[in-house]
């Protein structure tokens, strides 16, 4: 039988967040999806397609997640500042 459970990766500081209304706006970070089931643990990161990982347990999944999200936002954006030639403006946003 598979446990379903969601984890909230945050990646602001507490401070940051906003007072009012925090549990109805985007929560200023990312999620993720697991399960445990047949000895193993797999999760996802839900705003990521392709971030997923499989370990034998939840502290081994979530650090897999963590860095998987990781190496996928460096590529992802190594990949968008290549193609976007020399003449491009960037500019860091929140949501």
């Amino acid at each position: 039988m598979w446990v379903k459970r969601f984890i909230f990766f945050q990646l602001w500081p507490l401070a940051s967040r906003p007072k009012k209304h925090w549990r109805a706006q985007y929560e200023q970070g990312i999620y993720s999806g697991y399960q445990e089931g047949n000895d193993w643990w797999i999760g996802w990161i839900e705003e990521v397609p392709g971030v997923n990982g499989q370990e034998r347990t939840r502290e081994e999944l979530l650090e897999t997640l963590r860095i998987t999200l990781k190496e996928a936002l460096e590529f992802n954006r190594e990949d968008a500042l290549s193609a976007a030639g020399a003449d491009f403006q960037e500019e860091k946003i929140a949501v």
